[in-house]
């Protein structure tokens, strides 16, 4: 268990939701007092004072009022758990055996498999740590026997390990052997009244009652029980268990592949599709050799699902208006804002302008912990009334897969069930000294606030709809937008994209580093996100050899270029450059005044874009996206703005090298570093309109919404929407 340090917290079951459908809320509070709930419109989220501000209206609902407080633990850590029933029943010999790949080895008592009642003291496990491996068993009136090797087990290196009780001989063994090497042996005779009957379940990379504790970090292979005392490197007599991983990959399931198929599931969702100890690097498809990917990687900081009870429910009345909303609570000075998107009923338009919003995204980056936190951002927060918990003091709840696992291995599950600390309005996860320091949730909310202060009607949609609705659910909209950073998708999302676009859609993408990464979902857990970041690209990490494809789907992970769909092929641009938060402009290019496109342009003289804004100081900042004909850009495409002066900490993407001072495209480094935007009509009778920078709608706002960003914004979507 870990301390839930955060008086008032929170979150949703759903991200979005439609008319009719219900939300929970599922919230922790410390105080004896209750707390205070309602629902709030949001058009705005950006606290910064130099900016529109906060902009939400309360709305009234069936759930507005005190709700009694609270305190709701969360138990981070995965692990597999089998119930046994009366399987090891009279079994009075017993061998626990596994293959193990363990990372965080001075970690003491990490469990790999165990069957222990920590109350009663009786049953049998099996632990790592500075010591190598451990047994502990129980015994009846006294303390349980504890034995170790005490041979220290090397990091990232397969190991056997075992433990082996005999109560009619009162023996108890606990061995170890790298594979290929000699096995070490510990023993213990003359043990009086051993106990292993036991009621605790079996958890494999976990110990005790539920919720558990002494959470494995590493691989586990092959866990075995035998109902004999055995030497596992010399027999497999007595067989009773084999939970063999290689099977049900895709699945919560694990399988037992011996006699009495004491069949269980995972918890937490460890990593799975993980290289086993016979993978050679003969095949790096998982699914046509499973059985060299009988390995889990368990981690001590794992999370699907918090698992709190509900709080309060609301269901959404059948006029509510499509938009963002938040269920907003307070307890004293303690303040909190649950997010939800309110979808169109099904197969209902309410207006021309359909705005997509990245909770895949939001997701996948849900709780960054960011190297640049310090003291400025505390004092900022403070200042603006801005949400005050930062994900890198508060680990309690997961980080994101831009962030590493306690043992050093890279973080590639995530979950929305679980507070996200950086999806709320009012959060800014960057100290920007040039503006507001928005990304995300709150960065989208300066589209939101811009169609509002125009006037222009939107539906709001989420890419979870998409992915499960298709083309389908954009076809009655003239105009699909996007938001700032829509960066992750699935097959499923890209293709109701290009479909939308091919077939008469206007596609207007509103920012940077967009459409860049694949990501699977879980097929049995709604909310769950898998990411492989694989060969190259601006990662946080990089996956280990063999562990490229996908566990959900057994898909090919990693960037959507790799998978043979830059981000080009779709709205024209594609990653190419990323500096630090910070912004600068746009050059008009001769292609905005051609006859075709000058429309774009109408009431804008200037020649210099966006040298301003809420974002980095500039709307071409922080990532860029460029044209480029190799990767998909049509031919007919207009450069109607190219970005100028880059800051000297701009880089250009590792996709784009080949040595030192080469590029795949034969251009400088600096001549890629940029960001253009373009116009392009498509074949079936449909646009698309791409300005290619994350800090872009930062500027829509300025000088009152009187800019030459907005005025180029408003001349698009009047066009695309009459």
């Amino acid at each position: 268990m870990v301390a839930n340090k955060i008086p008032l917290i929170g979150y949703s079951d759903k991200l979005s939701v439609r008319p009719g459908e219900r939300i929970a809320f599922k919230v922790s509070c410390t105080s004896s007092q209750p707390y205070d709930a309602k629902l709030v419109r949001i058009t705005c989220g950006d606290p910064n004072p130099a900016g529109p501000g906060i902009k939400e209206a309360e709305i009234p609902s069936e759930f507005e009022g005190p709700k009694p407080s609270r305190v709701q633990e969360v138990h981070l850590g995965s692990y597999a758990k089998v119930t046994p029933g009366s399987a090891f029943d009279g079994v009075d010999a017993m061998t626990f055996s596994a293959t193990i790949w363990p990372t965080r080895i001075k970690q003491a008592g990490q469990s790999v498999i165990s069957r222990f009642d920590p109350d009663t003291g009786s049953g049998m496990a099996i632990l790592i740590g500075p010591n190598g491996t451990e047994v502990i068993v129980g015994q009846d009136g006294t303390e349980p026997l504890r034995l170790a090797t005490e041979k220290p087990l090397q990091e990232r290196q397969w190991y056997r390990v075992w433990g082996s009780v005999d109560a009619d001989t009162d023996e108890v063994i606990v061995g170890q052997q790298r594979l290929g090497g000699e096995p070490v042996y510990e023993s213990a005779p003359n043990v009086n009244a051993i106990t292993l009957a036991s009621n605790a379940p079996i958890l494999i990379g976990a110990f005790g009652n539920e919720p558990p504790g002494r959470y494995f970090n590493g691989k586990i292979e092959a866990p075995k029980i035998h109902g004999a005392a055995i030497d596992p490197t010399e027999s497999d007599a007595n067989l009773m268990a084999h939970w063999d991983f290689s099977n049900a990959i895709s699945s919560k399931r694990v399988v037992d592949a011996g006699p009495l198929m004491l069949h269980g599931h995972v918890v937490n969702a460890p990593a799975r599709a993980m290289t086993g100890s016979n993978w050679h690097g003969e095949e790096m498809r998982w699914q046509h050799a499973p059985e060299t990917y009988g390995a889990i990687h368990f981690h001590e900081d794992d999370i699907e699902d918090c698992g709190w009870q509900t709080d309060f429910e609301f269901r959404i009345p059948d006029d509510m208006r499509t938009g963002l909303y938040a269920a907003r609570l307070k307890s004293g000075d303690d303040w909190e804002a649950l997010p939800f998107v309110v979808c169109p009923p099904k197969g209902k338009q309410n207006a021309d302008l359909c705005l997509l919003i990245s909770t895949f995204t939001y997701t996948i980056y849900g709780n960054q912990a960011r190297r640049d936190f310090d003291t400025n951002w505390t004092r900022r927060a403070k200042e603006w009334g801005a949400f005050p918990y930062n994900p890198i003091e508060h680990r309690e709840y997961g980080l994101s897969t831009y962030n590493f696992h306690t043992d050093g291995s890279g973080i590639c599950n995530v979950t929305w069930h679980r507070p996200m600390l950086n999806v709320r309005p009012g959060y800014f996860p960057i100290y920007d000294e040039h503006g507001s320091g928005l990304r995300h949730l709150p960065a989208d909310t300066h589209i939101i606030d811009w169609l509002e202060t125009k006037g222009i009607a939107y539906d709001l949609v989420t890419d979870w709809e998409l992915h499960h609705e298709g083309a389908e659910l954009l076809k009655p909209y003239k105009t699909v937008m996007t938001c700032s950073h829509p960066e992750y998708h699935t097959a499923n999302t890209l293709d109701a994209l290009t479909e939308y676009r091919d077939t008469g859609g206007k596609l207007m993408y509103l920012g940077g580093n967009g459409f860049y990464w694949r990501v699977a979902l879980h097929p049995e857990k709604e909310g769950v996100i898998e990411i492989r970041r694989g060969e190259d690209g601006i990662r946080a990490w990089a996956a280990e050899p063999g562990e490229y494809y996908n566990a959900f789907d057994g898909e090919y992970g990693g960037l959507w270029r790799r998978n043979g769909r830059p981000p080009q092929l779709l709205c024209g641009v594609g990653f190419s450059s990323q500096g630090k938060f910070q912004g600068t402009y746009y050059r008009r290019m001769p292609g905005a005044d051609r006859p075709e496109t000058s429309w774009i342009f109408e009431g804008v003289t200037d020649q210099v874009i966006g040298d301003f804004g809420l974002s980095g100081g500039g709307a071409a900042g922080f990532e860029l996206d460029r044209a480029d004909t190799r990767l998909g850009t049509p031919q007919e495409a207009v450069i109607l703005a190219t970005s100028e002066a880059p800051q000297d900490h701009f880089q250009l993407v590792p996709e784009e090298m080949l040595t030192n001072d080469t590029t795949v495209s034969g251009e400088s480094h600096k001549d890629l570093i940029r960001s253009d935007m373009i116009y392009f009509d498509c074949p079936g009778g449909g646009s698309v309109f791409s300005v290619g920078s994350i800090t872009f709608c930062g500027s829509l706002s300025h000088n009152g919404y009187k800019n030459n960003i907005s005025r180029i914004i408003e001349n698009v979507v009047r066009r695309f929407t009459t």
